[in-house]
């Protein structure tokens, strides 16, 4: 569900109107709703009432401070996968203790940062990573609190590039290694194991690869008691999906989720945290766009709008379906026809959608692209010297701007000429 819906014939996001919007900040830009940030991580985190679970929000899905506060405000805590990440989570107000630190390729300064911070834990991805931590906290006269990340090479039967929970992606260690990682690293210094990590992918629609996962997971914690090592914590990531082709494309709901979690890890005595990203933020927003041409080609029709690769890079990426409605309601019941709609950046990859049924648009008219919260903004890139866009919080009737479009004159202050020009 999200809160975006024509009302007197004109998209709205909650109370307000997209094109309002457009009429002032100019296009392409990002709209979120509150309402649904809100809505989205309540349900997730109601799906796991009565206990004990850490809901960290996955800060890469979309990483605005705004929307970062929003969600800290409903109790969320957050997962970091940089410094950078730490510091975003730190400046919305999230606690330390709310935030786990993922990531293969943890830096020993990002490590000291964490460290200093006093963030919950990290998710260590290799033998390599653990005597780096163990280094760096030890020289601190610190204990970094650590779960390995296993890998259970489980297809999560997902896109190639979203994967990572199979023996031949870069991320966590072999699961079968996972017991020996465990006793080594009980006699590292600076070291506290004190849980399991496992993260098997993004965008997953089927629960049998979490139920796969899980079944793993609840092993491996029965071996690790065995074996004489206290486990606070078992995090089982995230990676539930989100209906990109609305009632055609439905993923299990939280609650479904929530029950096989349980019914895996019952009785089993620790925390539980998780780290939902897309299924908090993804219907949360919608890029607007403008129609600059219709263009017919050969064999071929394309509608050429003012958001580009640069902009969402989704489609072209990862092959992704994004919805998209017009902003003017009475062109949804106009013929349709089939459309490439690109953007101008100079790429053929450049597009938003390929052989789209849609009607024919005049140049001016606006588009919405649905279920662009997640991996939108965050992935965007000024290609082409093409300014990032600005993105927009709505909260009921009130809207404000929460990341500004820059000027070129800010995106040239950015290059430094050498002395010799």
């Amino acid at each position: 569900m999200h809160h975006f819906a024509y009302k007197g014939g004109v998209l709205y996001a909650e109370g307000v109107s997209l094109g309002e919007i457009a009429g002032a900040v100019g296009t392409p830009f990002y709209c979120y709703s509150t309402a649904t940030l809100k809505r989205h991580y309540t349900v997730f985190a109601n799906a796991f009432a009565g206990s004990d679970a850490l809901v960290c929000y996955s800060v890469k899905a979309n990483s605005n401070l705004a929307v970062l506060k929003t969600l800290g405000a409903q109790g969320s805590g957050m997962d970091v996968v940089s410094e950078g990440e730490l510091r975003r989570a730190r400046a919305a107000g999230i606690a330390a203790e709310r935030i786990v630190f993922s990531g293969v390729g943890k830096t020993r300064s990002e490590m000291a940062y964490a460290l200093d911070e006093g963030i919950y834990a990290f998710n260590v991805e290799s033998e390599a990573e653990a005597h780096a931590l163990s280094d760096v906290a030890a020289a601190k006269g610190a204990r970094a609190r650590i779960a390995f990340r296993v890998n259970p090479d489980i297809d999560p039967k997902t896109h190639k590039k979203i994967s990572t929970g199979k023996a031949e992606d870069k991320f966590g260690v072999p699961f079968d290694r996972a017991r020996g990682l465990y006793k080594e690293a009980s006699g590292l210094p600076g070291i506290k194991a004190c849980g399991i990590h496992m993260h098997i992918g993004s965008q997953i629609t089927d629960l049998q690869p979490f139920a796969d996962a899980l079944e793993l997971l609840r092993a491996l914690a029965d071996q690790l008691h065995d074996d004489g090592h206290s486990l606070e914590f078992v995090n089982f990531g995230g990676g539930l999906g989100v209906p990109y082709r609305g009632d055609d494309d439905i993923p299990p709901h939280p609650d479904d989720y929530a029950n096989a979690v349980r019914c895996a890890l019952a009785d089993l005595d620790c925390k539980l945290v998780f780290e939902p990203g897309r299924v908090i933020a993804g219907n949360a927003g919608v890029l607007v766009a403008r129609v600059l041409y219709e263009k017919h080609g050969a064999n071929r029709r394309f509608t050429v709008v003012d958001a580009g690769m640069n902009d969402l890079i989704r489609p072209t990426l990862y092959d992704a379906w994004h919805e998209i409605w017009p902003v003017d309601e009475k062109l949804r019941g106009a013929p349709a026809t089939p459309t490439d709609v690109v953007g101008p950046v100079c790429e053929t990859g450049d597009y938003l959608a390929l052989e789209r049924a849609l009607p024919e648009f005049g140049e001016g008219d606006l588009i919405a692209v649905l279920t662009a919260g997640a991996y939108g903004a965050v992935q965007s890139s000024s290609y082409n010297t093409r300014p990032l866009v600005p993105e927009v919080l709505v909260n009921g009737d009130a809207w404000a701007v929460v990341r500004p479009r820059p000027t070129y004159d800010d995106m040239l202050a950015l290059d430094r000429l050498p002395e010799w020009l």
